[in-house]
């Protein structure tokens, strides 16, 4: 299969709604086809979301464009991604911030995604196995947070961890279906913006959902 000419053309698609050039540039260099597994390689770039094991997903490239654009990444930045899957959001994150600190509450996928994040020469990405409390505390503060499952709320412990005029990217709704919401952060009132309906696994930790 010729995975550039088909990675071509699904960033030809994405730029037909993503205006940031730079996030278009990162998945243009990234191998999607590294992070699905063998028998959904030849759906790599498709724009759809693809299983990846234990009941997650990798999520449809247009979701992912629209998330990351929303962060206004402009290279400084230190970025924490809630819920790491396959590892390609945090591989996006990484080509275009200064610093990615990832974490992933089942192992077997951060194994397999570390694994393969190494293999493409990241060094500016940190996985880590997630902890009771949403995010990753000891190396805030954050300029951006994206968090990449679905919760019924936004959660007050990221809040907690983002900078002052920092990004939090997160779907918030019901475990089947969320709006994809945008708070800045300020240090008298955030902004909320409502970036449209979206669909994502269920966000598992404390001020999350529970383990089915």
């Amino acid at each position: 299969m010729d995975f550039e000419a088909m990675r071509a053309e699904l960033i030809r698609h994405l730029s037909t709604e993503i205006r940031d050039e730079r996030v278009l540039a990162a998945m243009a260099r990234i191998p999607r086809e590294r992070f699905v597994p063998p028998e959904e390689q030849y759906l790599a770039y498709e724009d759809r979301p693809l299983p990846i094991g234990f009941d997650q997903t990798i999520s449809q490239p247009l979701i992912i464009a629209l998330m990351t654009e929303a962060l206004e990444l402009t290279g400084n930045e230190k970025v924490l991604e809630v819920g790491t899957g396959s590892g390609y959001q945090a591989a996006i994150l990484a080509e275009l911030a200064r610093l990615v600190i990832t974490t992933e509450r089942l192992p077997p996928l951060a194994e397999a995604a570390k694994r393969v994040l190494d293999s493409l020469g990241y060094t500016n990405i940190e996985v880590h196995l997630a902890k009771e409390t949403l995010g990753w505390q000891s190396g805030a503060p954050y300029n951006a947070i994206m968090v990449t499952a679905g919760a019924p709320r936004v959660p007050a412990d990221l809040l907690a961890q983002l900078a002052i005029g920092g990004r939090l990217v997160i779907p918030v709704g019901s475990r089947y279906v969320q709006e994809l919401y945008k708070i800045t952060k300020h240090r008298k009132k955030n902004i909320v913006q409502n970036l449209g309906g979206c669909r994502f696994v269920s966000l598992i930790g404390k001020d999350a959902w529970e383990e089915e």
